[in-house]
């Protein structure tokens, strides 16, 4: 039999739990032209500002080993055009679509929040809390709790009920969980971990640091045990609670990690640059590994790896199962 993989984001069902990254699937077109977007979970789109922006200079991406560092700096054509080209493109289709928001200050935020709380085709927003805070030293938002909750509870405050708010967490902190908690009190639906964390890469020819903007987010399998650390933490934490997990998802099996640490979906990014059909893949790749280990739902594997050693009644496999 077939598995079940429906999974749920608050109240709103999604058929599959594979979704596309925030910035890596563009705003829907790319990948069109290569599969029917109605197979994914939901579409994440890039983080949409109030105004338009350029981004940050070049070099802004290298590869690193086992990952990709990237100064991209929140690139898009900002609000207006977004709404008109981009989320009126989706809607039309109605392709599930998660927006993405970044913002530079609370007001911002809530400006981009009330822009979308009528706009059609918005099935859930998420809030990029890694945005530099301009009205405190540029510290992003998402380096503690306080500055996280207030974000959350502006945009909470504002959408209609029926739109879940995903806060979406970085492991660049003390403790992901005092953050985590925080912006559920403050009124997230679901949470998101986790943006990339800082790195940096030097090129030994040049001599100098390979971005132009020095550091910048570090993606791709480099960074799937800290995304498992930080999603294992958080349910154990807050077990009611939906998590998405991201971070170095590149296979069925690292998926299928994410999972048993506590995440109800799991997002592709990195993946896609080399393979735009990565997420049909994975989710077929997931779903085989369920079935092989007796699950007959998605839902069943959600946080397993928590449970006591026994107390599962799934079979394991041999070791040259694939």
């Amino acid at each position: 039999m077939p598995v079940d993989m429906r999974t749920f984001l608050a109240h709103v069902e999604l058929a599959t739990p594979v979704l596309t990254a925030a910035g890596c699937a563009g705003s829907g077109r790319e990948l069109a032209q290569f599969f029917d977007l109605h197979r994914l979970g939901a579409l994440v789109t890039p983080s949409v500002t109030m105004a338009p922006r350029a981004g940050r200079p070049t070099p802004r991406m290298t590869e690193t080993p086992s990952g990709l560092l990237n100064a991209v700096g929140l690139q898009g054509p900002g609000i207006d055009a977004f709404l008109e080209r981009d989320l009126t493109w989706l809607a039309q289709r109605g392709i599930r679509t998660i927006v993405s928001i970044g913002g530079g200050t609370v007001a911002e935020y809530s400006a981009l929040a009330r822009r979308l709380t009528d706009a059609p085709g918005v099935t859930a927003v998420e809030v990029n809390l890694a945005c530099p805070n301009l009205e405190d030293r540029g510290r992003v938002f998402a380096r503690e709790g306080g500055a996280a909750a207030e974000v959350v509870a502006s945009v909470r405050s504002i959408l209609r009920g029926d739109v879940p708010v995903i806060a979406k967490l970085s492991p660049d902190v003390a403790d992901i969980v005092a953050v985590a908690r925080a912006c559920v009190d403050a009124g997230a639906d679901a949470l998101c971990m986790i943006n990339n964390p800082l790195g940096m890469s030097i090129d030994t020819l040049t001599l100098r640091p390979a971005l132009a903007a020095v550091t910048g987010g570090l993606s791709g399998p480099a960074i799937l045990p800290l995304a498992v650390r930080c999603v294992w933490q958080v349910h154990e934490a807050l077990p009611g609670v939906p998590l998405i997990g991201v971070g170095g998802v590149l296979s069925g099996s690292d998926a299928l990690q994410l999972i048993l640490a506590g995440a109800c979906a799991v997002g592709v990014g990195t993946a896609l640059f080399h393979d735009p059909y990565a997420c049909l893949r994975i989710e077929r790749e997931l779903e085989d590994l369920l079935q092989a280990r007796g699950f007959q739902r998605l839902a069943d594997a959600v946080g397993l790896a928590h449970r006591p050693p026994g107390s599962s009644p799934r079979i394991p496999l041999e070791e040259n199962t694939p």
